[in-house]
């Protein structure tokens, strides 16, 4: 198929607004997606009713989402169930730093990673709710198996992050034409956001993986700028995401677990997208998300701007009672009640894995203490 120069980043951007409708029309025709529909909120009927239910769902949504014409109003639709999300499933979400960002002008935001949809999810909320537009999210193709989720990220500003690639050549395209797609949309003036590192922080390591901000100069070199001078221009910002309870925690810690008594750990078909449902619907307590400084003074090794991003992250962590909990630290907001969720919890592991449920939890306390022993 023919890509027009003016395209050259279609099989990775986001939708624009004249593909919404027919992207909503694949969707509603998808059997998987309409399956998923039924197997998540009609778990009982699904199985000997499906051929019933279906239609009725098909009808369903064609009717709720006929107005959903652009991009606009698809992040409206978001918006909405974020905030019925938000009242059901933590006690309070807080933010800081935005009064150091200026509405209109396009961030590079670099995130830690802990919950695969629900990182961006809050990042966007807050900046719809404080007046700044929404991000393009960077999305790891690994996640887009079926073609309905790839329909349904693509809807949501996501772009595809190509993590498949069979050999080195194949890399180093895909990972060039990512660099200068994440300029080209802040040359758009569209704020980006990207986790600091491949995959979530299972272990509670927020640490940004220098390759991630070699990948952005990559097209800096292409334009024959020097790494500290071109990463200045893309206004980093980085991105500090504290949940006091992890919906995922017990599955991280069951993985890390078979990893290391087993020596390998194979994923289930559908687990990234349960792993997505259970961090959605599942109770965070309360949220806080904390926007940095913008970058302007970087570097000139990606070492060292990687240690710049995790030194801001980790001075932002908001911490909770269970994170002094676990790294057996006393504090006065430890109640009984906390304790006893935390036993709770602990219980739900293998007892020779607890230690490891506990670094999860004490890692934003210790970071932060790092920070402090080192400035």
């Amino acid at each position: 198929m023919f890509v027009s120069e003016q395209d050259i980043y279609a099989d990775i951007r986001p939708y624009n607004d004249s593909e919404v409708v027919p992207a909503i029309a694949r969707l509603i025709a998808d059997k998987d997606f309409i399956q998923a529909i039924l197997h998540y909120r009609f778990p009982h009927l699904s199985g000997p009713f499906g051929w019933l239910l279906s239609p009725l769902v098909k009808y369903a949504l064609k009717r709720r989402w006929a107005k959903l014409t652009n991009v606009l109003a698809v992040q409206k639709q978001v918006a909405a169930f974020m905030d019925r999300m938000i009242d059901s499933t933590t006690n309070k979400v807080t933010v800081s730093g935005l009064d150091q960002l200026t509405p209109g002008k396009a961030y590079l935001f670099v995130s830690n990673h802990r919950d695969i949809a629900m990182d961006p999810a809050l990042v966007n909320w807050c900046l719809h709710h404080h007046g700044f537009d929404t991000v393009r999210i960077a999305i790891g193709d690994n996640l887009l198996r079926k073609a309905c989720a790839t329909e349904l990220m693509k809807l949501n500003k996501s772009f595809i992050v190509k993590r498949g690639a069979k050999g080195p050549r194949e890399m180093l395209k895909n990972f060039s034409q990512l660099s200068s797609y994440i300029k080209h949309s802040l040359e758009q003036q569209q704020s980006v956001w990207i986790a600091q590192k491949e995959g979530r922080a299972k272990d509670g390591n927020d640490e940004t993986d220098p390759a991630i901000l070699k990948m952005f100069y990559m097209e800096g070199k292409k334009r024959g700028e020097d790494f500290a001078t071109y990463m200045a221009g893309l206004n980093i910002v980085p991105v500090c995401l504290s949940y006091e309870y992890d919906p995922c925690d017990i599955d991280k810690i069951n993985e890390l677990w078979q990893k290391q008594t087993a020596g390998s750990y194979q994923k289930g078909e559908f687990e990234d997208i349960d792993s997505i449902i259970k961090g959605i619907v599942g109770f965070k307590g309360r949220v806080h998300v904390a926007f940095g400084t913008p970058l302007t003074d970087v570097p000139a090794e990606p070492e060292q701007l990687a240690a710049l991003i995790d030194q801001q992250i980790w001075q932002r962590y908001r911490l909770f009672p269970v994170n002094y909990l676990a790294a057996g630290q006393q504090h006065s907001a430890v109640d009984e009640a906390v304790a006893e969720q935390w036993q709770q919890r602990l219980q739900a592991v293998p007892v020779a894995a607890q230690p490891m449920l506990n670094r999860l939890y004490a890692a934003p306390l210790l970071k932060q203490h790092t920070v402090e022993h080192s400035t």
